[in-house]
């Protein structure tokens, strides 16, 4: 069960405004960004939200052989939450999960970036 949890939150984010509002577009770039990231898309679920003063955001999640991608978007705030984790049974996919993160905070074109890494599944020290 170890792993790998990356999670990003991305503020003042540049991309075309659609990008943010449209489902069907950010799931199809979601998808290209995890195939060329080398992971296994086994099923997903997008909802677009409906806005108070236009489009709203979409919140979407792409079940991977290896874990999950999940995504938020904010587009009154310009902002997106980004979720992957991958799964290290039977191969290190820590490499891939960078590279989905990379690519999708460049998709976004956020003026500013939190980022967090966690392992998870680390068993812990007898005695702790």
């Amino acid at each position: 069960m170890q792993g790998l949890h990356l999670t990003a939150d991305l503020h003042q984010c540049c991309c075309a405004d659609e990008l943010l509002t449209r489902a069907e577009l950010l799931a199809a770039r979601c998808r290209a960004h995890v195939e060329a990231a080398g992971l296994t898309i086994v099923n997903e679920v997008w909802h677009a939200f409906p806005g108070v003063l236009g489009q709203g955001g979409v919140t979407g999640v792409l079940l991977l052989a290896e874990s999950h991608l999940a995504i938020h978007t904010w587009p009154e705030q310009r902002a997106v939450t980004l979720d992957v984790y991958v799964c290290n049974f039977g191969a290190d996919n820590s490499a891939r999960a960078h590279h989905l993160m990379a690519a999708l905070s460049t998709e976004f074109a956020a003026g500013q970036t939190q980022q967090h890494a966690l392992q998870r599944g680390v068993a812990p020290s007898p005695g702790n």
